[in-house]
C-alpha cells in the first residue's frame, strides 16, 4: 500500500506519516525493522531510569508508552479492518504512563516486551488485504484508514527513537 494521501487521517496524524520515507506500507515495516531491534538492545541499563529533564518520562517510561500506544493502534486497525461499526474512543497518554508501574520493571523485559509487540503488529498488517488496509474507521471522532494507521506506528516508533536518541542517550 502506498503511502496514505492527506485526506487518508487528521492532520495531526501527518507528524508521525511524514518520518517515514517509504513509499509502501510492507517495505516501511521491514526498513523499520532492520534497524529497531538492535537500537532496543543498545540501550544502556544505566538509562533505564534517566529522564532527560524534570517531569519528563524516563527511558522505562517511554518505552512502556511506545508498548500501549502500539498496542492501541494495532486494535484500532484490526477493528476497521473488520469493520466494526462503533467509533472507538481516544487514550490520554500522560494517564496511562502515569499509572503504568514501569518501577519493578527491567529495561530488558521492556525492550522484549517492545520487540514482541512489534512482530506481533507486522503479522497483523501483513495479514491485511488492500480492501481492509484501505478500509476507514473513527476514533477519538477522528476518520482514518488501516494504512494510514500503519504508518502512524511506524512514524510514531520513529519519533520516540529520536527523541531517545537526542534527549536520553
Amino acid at each position: 500500500m502506498p503511502k496514505p494521501a492527506t485526506t487518508d487521517a487528521a492532520s495531526f496524524y501527518h507528524k508521525y506519516i511524514d518520518l517515514i520515507a517509504a513509499n509502501d506500507l510492507h517495505e516501511a515495516f521491514k526498513q523499520q525493522a532492520i534497524t529497531l531491534d538492535s537500537f532496543l538492545d543498545a540501550l544502556p541499563d544505566s538509562k533505564a531510569d534517566h529522564a532527560y529533564a524534570e517531569g519528563k518520562w524516563t527511558v522505562k517510561q517511554l518505552l512502556q508508552h511506545m508498548i500501549d500506544t502500539e498496542r492501541i493502534f494495532a486494535h484500532r486497525s484490526l477493528w476497521f479492518a473488520r469493520k466494526s461499526p462503533t467509533p472507538l474512543s481516544g487514550f490520554d497518554e500522560n494517564e496511562y504512563a502515569a499509572i503504568a508501574d514501569v518501577s519493578n520493571r527491567t529495561l530488558k523485559s521492556l525492550v522484549e516486551e517492545m520487540k514482541a509487540v512489534r512482530r506481533s503488529t507486522e503479522f497483523l498488517f501483513n495479514s491485511f488485504s488492500d480492501k481492509e488496509l484501505n478500509t476507514v474507521g473513527t476514533a477519538n471522532t477522528y476518520d482514518i484508514t488501516v494504512n494510514a494507521m500503519g504508518y502512524v506506528i511506524l512514524g510514531h516508533v520513529q519519533h520516540h527513537k529520536t527523541i531517545l536518541e537526542e534527549r536520553y542517550l
